[in-house]
C-alpha cells in the first residue's frame, strides 16, 4: 500500500517532464537549444527557461530577472510542438552547461541539462536536426529499401 501510495504521490507531483534536450551552432559563435517537453492535456503553456547554476540566462516568466550579463546574449521562446528553444550569442570556446527547466503554474519543475563543448558543434541544417532528433524516423527510412526487398510467403 505505501509502495502504490508513493507511486500515485510522484506521479501527480510532476505532471510534466523534459523529453529532449538538442542543439547546434547557427554559425560559429551562435548556440540553438531545443527543449522537448511533455505536459498533461488541456494544461496551460508552461513557463521555460535555461540555467548555468543559479545563472538564469532567459525565461518566458515575466516574474523573474534575466541575469544582467545574458540580457543582450540570451533569448527563450516557446514554439508549437512543445519546444521551448534558446538563442544564445558568443558561446564562449570550451565546455557550457545548460539547463533547461518547465514548469506548469501550480506544478513542480521538470528539467534536464546538456554539457555543450563548443568545438563539437554541429551546424544548425536541416540533417544535423534530424539526426539528433529522429533517430527511429532516420533508421525505419534507411532499412526501408531492404525491406521491400524480401519477397514474403
Amino acid at each position: 500500500m505505501f509502495f502504490l501510495a508513493t507511486v500515485l504521490l510522484f506521479g501527480f507531483a510532476s505532471a510534466q517532464k523534459v523529453i529532449q534536450l538538442t542543439y547546434c551552432s547557427l554559425d560559429e559563435h551562435n548556440l540553438r537549444m531545443d527543449c522537448k517537453y511533455a505536459v498533461p492535456p488541456e494544461s496551460p503553456v508552461p513557463f521555460c527557461k535555461y540555467t548555468n547554476g543559479e545563472r538564469l540566462f532567459d525565461t518566458t516568466d515575466p516574474d523573474e530577472e534575466q541575469h544582467a550579463p545574458f540580457k543582450k546574449r540570451a533569448r527563450v521562446r516557446i514554439f508549437p510542438g512543445n519546444i521551448c528553444r534558446l538563442l544564445f550569442k558568443n558561446l564562449p570556446n570550451g565546455k557550457s552547461n545548460f539547463t533547461c527547466n518547465i514548469k506548469l503554474a501550480d506544478s513542480g519543475t521538470a528539467s534536464k541539462t546538456s554539457v555543450v563543448e563548443k568545438k563539437l558543434l554541429l551546424p544548425c541544417s536541416g540533417w544535423s536536426v534530424l539526426l539528433q532528433s529522429c533517430s527511429g524516423l532516420m533508421l525505419t527510412l534507411m532499412t526501408l529499401p531492404m525491406l521491400l526487398e524480401f519477397h514474403w510467403l
